[in-house]
């Protein structure tokens, strides 16, 4: 079976669906249903996979998308800004303690779909009573974490790059503090947390590599043997491979290559 990848947005996940014998093309948009219903997506990448290594339901594309689906869909765009402003606007006349973070339609606008962050489970049913008097549309609204905010609101990280998520990263892996620690890196919340609030993402990218070089080096605190002496490991330089010693003898302190001691 010929699938294709499909992506909805920049930097989104990426799902698999079924070519339907359409003649496609990497970056070509076509129109599927997903379970947040009509959609447009964009076309990453294709490839072959045989019947036995399906595990799921594989669901098909509906069409290329045509000039009138491009149209439309940019249309959505636009009334989803000012869906945006509306609902703020309702939140706030109504004490609900909510942050709107995103609103969009569905391709055949039979759904509009609301994304909000909120600290406290809400009751918004007077909301969306609102709302679908006003749109005459199905209203969804969908709680999400101050990661997936961030993605879709974007920003500039710490480093002053556009934020991972917003631009590259399909789906969030988990960060721990212990990756932060293997990395000698600052506990300061500050200085490791994104702003989002939660750990950077960019910490997960090199803990593979700071583990690898890691195994080879003496632990802070060791009593190690060099080539003048005993003397006991104070600091380590990860990506350097270099260690800092005290001298158990005469107490001095130096930077030594790995090939100089013995662990």
């Amino acid at each position: 079976m010929e699938v294709a990848l499909i992506q909805f947005n920049t930097a989104g996940k990426k799902y698999y669906f079924s070519t339907n014998h359409l003649d496609l093309n990497a970056e070509d948009h076509v129109v599927v249903e997903t379970i947040r219903g009509m959609e447009i997506g964009k076309v990453s990448s294709l490839k072959e996979i045989e019947n036995q290594d399906i595990t799921q339901e594989i669901k098909p594309i509906l069409r290329k998308a045509t000039q009138q689906d491009i149209n439309d869909y940019q249309e959505n765009l636009q009334l989803a800004k000012y869906v945006f402003e509306y609902t703020k606007e309702l939140v706030i006349q109504m004490g609900l303690e909510m942050k709107i973070v995103e609103a969009s339609y569905t391709l055949d606008r039979k759904k509009l779909l609301i994304s909000f962050e909120a600290e406290e489970r809400i009751d918004f049913r007077e909301l969306v009573r609102s709302l679908s008097q006003q749109y005459q549309t199905r209203i969804e609204l969908r709680q999400i974490g101050p990661r997936d905010a961030a993605k879709i609101i974007g920003g500039i990280g710490p480093c002053g790059l556009m934020l991972c998520c917003s631009t590259f990263i399909g789906e969030f892996d988990t960060i721990s503090i212990k990756m932060a620690k293997n990395q000698n890196l600052s506990l300061n919340p500050q200085k490791i947390s994104g702003v989002c609030g939660k750990l950077l993402c960019c910490i997960k990218y090199e803990d593979d590599v700071y583990s690898e070089l890691k195994e080879k080096m003496p632990d802070v605190s060791q009593i190690i043997q060099t080539q003048e002496g005993k003397a006991k490991v104070v600091n380590i330089n990860i990506l350097g491979q270099k260690v800092q010693v005290k001298y158990l003898e005469d107490e001095r302190y130096e930077w030594l290559e790995l090939d100089q001691i013995n662990l």
